[in-house]
């Protein structure tokens, strides 16, 4: 998680870097915490270093001046599935799966159900967090927890795809964006109006607002 953390902050200053891709090695993206670093012989701060951390990956991710993609090629679990659902756009192959199974051991999955929980309809997250069973690549879009599904052979590319598209926007309209939309969505929605009109306001009026502008007239 450390590792991750430093990359996703390596360089985002640099106005070169205009999209940032998770994926994973194997028919596993990421299977979560490990549950040998929970047993009570590893001491409670442990416990709690461990989830500040993964809360301070996700800020990461949500915090990043530019998109944030995930490429998932096989299973999603736990913590990888909270991980998978933070991410700004999600693709992923068909045979991916994607589940919540802390229950079946004994731990409830509730910081993944955080993620997941704003990402899909509620029975579909309860589903996944009571359950613990995993959903297939297909129920996954369905439920608006995946951006799009392709065939394995395909992930790469459609992956790129959508990297060449961001790339031709405005990289610092594109951040101003990213970063309203997360604002927004925790504001009532009068409010939110309120600061999207400041933001329309901001946007237009700066260089690369203006240059659309002209080019579009």
């Amino acid at each position: 998680m450390s590792n991750l953390i430093k990359a996703v902050n390596l360089n985002k200053e640099d106005i070169s870097l205009r999209a940032i891709i998770l994926s994973a090695n194997g028919n596993i993206f990421s299977a979560g915490h490990n549950l040998k670093e929970l047993q009570a012989s590893t001491g409670i701060n442990q416990h709690k270093l461990v989830f500040n951390k993964a809360s301070e990956l996700m800020k990461s991710i949500v915090q990043s001046p530019v998109p944030v993609i995930a490429k998932v090629n096989g299973f999603a679990a736990a913590a990888g599935c909270q991980l998978v659902a933070t991410c700004d756009i999600i693709i992923c192959s068909e045979t991916s799966k994607f589940s919540t199974p802390g229950a079946d051991f004994g731990v409830f999955c509730s910081t993944p159900g955080i993620a997941i929980g704003r990402s899909v309809p509620k029975s579909r997250a309860m589903y996944m967090l009571l359950t613990g069973e995993p959903i297939t690549a297909q129920e996954a879009y369905e439920s608006g927890l995946v951006t799009k599904v392709v065939p394995t052979q395909d992930l790469d590319s459609e992956v790129n795809h959508v990297i060449e598209k961001i790339k031709l926007k405005s990289r610092s309209v594109i951040s101003i964006g990213k970063e309203f939309y997360y604002k927004q969505i925790d504001l009532g929605l009068f409010d939110a109006y309120k600061l999207g009109e400041d933001v329309m306001v901001q946007t237009i009026n700066s260089n690369d607002g203006q240059e659309g502008i002209r080019s579009f007239v």
